[in-house]
């Protein structure tokens, strides 16, 4: 299904503002790449999160450990730059496969990738058609951290996890809690919608969230509420094995958080809302 031409639009947009965020990203502190690259035993701490939330849903099997990713293939959609794909892959994922809509990232991912010789492939596309160019199937598919407002709507996305999904093959995301979006991330007033369904919201920013500055760039996002996020994923036919709504976060978008082990989370007193989300889901095997 083709996007009407205001989307197509907004989503160009986008696209630019990633472009150059790549680069930006890439050289920056908050990612950190040379240090990544330097330890080979290093992963992100998003990817180390993202296990936590994976490792009870990992079942043992010929070859498999419990709780492990090694020895599984592995899809990571809209990788951005590929250090947390990269990470996947030093956690023993293999046939790994990185996908996103900006050809700058994968081009960083690529360059990344191969200072280390990590053997992983990485795929210019649209997150929600993915299955129309990755060919193939995969135990495991994941993606995290600031992805779906992206996406200007969820049901191919989701038919689209469902299809790239081995037949037992397990499906995570853990993201930023849409009700912080609700709240432009400046607690405590809601200044914006929670629900879905209320169009594109659209702003412009020279600023990365890595606290880098960046060209000035348009950037429209989408709301997807968690009652969005999990029916699309049970209409695509998958079973949801855990929802989860978690008090800390992977960056630091508000004044006065602390960062600890878990993330950066509220300080002491404050009240107590959920930061980011996860659903974990699984392709039934008949």
């Amino acid at each position: 299904m083709s996007d009407d031409a205001e989307t197509s639009d907004a989503l160009a947009d986008n696209r630019a503002s990633w472009d150059d965020r790549a680069g930006i990203h890439a050289a920056s502190d908050f990612y950190a790449v040379d240090a990544l690259i330097a330890d080979p035993g290093a992963v992100t701490d998003v990817v180390r999160r993202d296990l936590a939330v994976l490792t009870p849903h990992l079942a043992a099997g010929p070859g498999l450990t419990r709780g492990s990713v090694s020895g599984r293939s592995l899809l990571h959609l809209q990788c951005h730059i590929g250090d947390d794909t990269l990470s996947w892959w030093r956690l023993g994922a293999c046939d790994v496969h990185g996908l996103d809509f900006s050809p700058k990232a994968l081009e960083q991912a690529r360059g990344i990738a191969e200072r280390v010789g990590a053997p992983i492939t990485f795929v210019e596309g649209d997150a929600r058609y993915a299955s129309d160019i990755i060919a193939r199937t995969f135990d495991v598919v994941v993606t995290s951290t600031g992805t779906i407002v992206w996406l200007p709507d969820l049901e191919a996305w989701a038919r689209s996890i469902a299809t790239l999904l081995e037949p037992g093959g397990v499906f995570l995301i853990r993201d930023d809690h849409p009700v912080l979006g609700a709240m432009e991330f400046e607690p405590w007033t809601i200044t914006t919608d929670y629900l879905s369904g209320g169009g594109q919201s659209d702003y412009v920013s020279d600023q990365s969230y890595t606290g880098d500055p960046m060209p000035s760039h348009t950037n429209h996002e989408w709301v997807h509420d968690l009652s969005e996020v999990v029916t699309v994923l049970l209409d695509a036919g998958l079973r949801i094995e855990a929802l989860g709504e978690h008090p800390a976060m992977d960056w630091r978008p508000m004044e006065g958080m602390v960062h600890t082990d878990a993330g950066w989370q509220l300080p002491e007193g404050s009240p107590r809302i959920p930061l980011t989300f996860s659903v974990v889901a699984r392709k039934p095997r008949d």
